[in-house]
């Protein structure tokens, strides 16, 4: 029988609520009709990049997906930027260019189309051999189906980079279950290639990183790449309000919230430091929000 988690560090809590709150109040801001395009929440999976955060270093290059707003806030504490550039206001990441899907940034690249930056964080990582530094890329069960993958990770082993492939497997690949579009499972077609696989089952944050810090150290140390699979759960839809699944599905997903468990299990801090990030993304959002648009300036 697992023992009880810890309490998690104040540190970790205040990420983990910052990315709750921001990712919730985008989807209040879709409702009330303050954006345009389209966003997809890490609503569940926060607990994912928080983990991973002290074990990544600042010259490593992080690839991120369609649903990256977590991945990025857990690498550069910048919500004015991200917000801005998801709403296209003055102060914008990108100038507002990239929007909620594609944002380049002091070593962090997103992308919308599945599968894309695998192959370049092969690349980059090729270029980073040697250095101490790695490319850290995440993709989603979904992106398995595309044959980029399976050539990204042949050649990340054939020439030995420094490559982690953080797998979010949420057990459904925008509204078709995995079950039903994947055959086998990801550990064995990561051996195909001989690249080693651990799959992570915690979503304490003080576990996972007990477990994979010895491994990226193997990633970085002998160049050798890893796939870390995360069985997680998605609590919001796959974007802004297309959610195809049966209320009982999305009950049992929300059975496995680290939220509602750390209210629970540690009321305080949890309830001051809720409160705090909830207010401080309110204000974030009334700030960026009373900005003008951003303006693309050719240079």
């Amino acid at each position: 029988m697992r023992n009880a988690p810890s309490p998690p560090a104040d540190e970790d809590l205040e990420l983990l609520l910052l990315i709750r709150h921001f990712e919730l109040t985008l989807l209040r801001l879709f409702e009330a009709g303050e954006l345009s395009g389209t966003t997809h929440t890490c609503l569940g999976q926060e607990y994912i990049p928080v983990a991973l955060k002290p074990l990544l270093q600042e010259d490593d290059h992080v690839f991120s997906n369609h649903r990256g707003h977590g991945h990025f806030l857990a690498r550069h504490a910048e919500p004015y930027g991200l917000l801005a550039e998801i709403m296209g206001r003055e102060g914008a990441l990108c100038a507002g260019v990239g929007g909620s899907q594609h944002i380049y940034h002091r070593r962090f690249l997103s992308t919308g189309v599945q599968g894309e930056s695998l192959p370049v964080a092969v690349g980059v990582a090729l270029k980073l051999k040697g250095s101490g530094a790695l490319a850290c890329a995440y993709i989603g069960d979904g992106t398995w189906g595309e044959g980029s993958v399976y050539e990204a990770l042949n050649m990340a082993r054939l020439w030995r980079v420094p490559l982690l492939v953080v797998v979010e497997n949420n057990g459904i690949a925008q509204s078709t279950p995995t079950s039903a579009q994947m055959s086998g499972d990801i550990a064995a077609r990561a051996a195909a290639f001989d690249v080693p696989h651990h799959r992570v089952t915690s979503t304490e944050v003080g576990e996972i990183r007990a477990e994979l810090a010895p491994l990226v150290a193997v990633v970085r140390g002998d160049c050798r790449p890893l796939v870390a699979e995360f069985v997680t759960h998605r609590l919001g839809p796959h974007s802004k309000g297309d959610d195809t699944r049966s209320p009982e599905e999305i009950a049992r997903a929300g059975d496995h919230d680290w939220y509602a468990r750390y209210a629970r299990m540690f009321p305080d801090p949890f309830d001051r430091l809720d409160r705090e990030r909830r207010e401080l993304v309110e204000r974030i959002a009334a700030e960026v929000t009373a900005r003008p648009p951003s303006v693309w300036e050719q240079r």
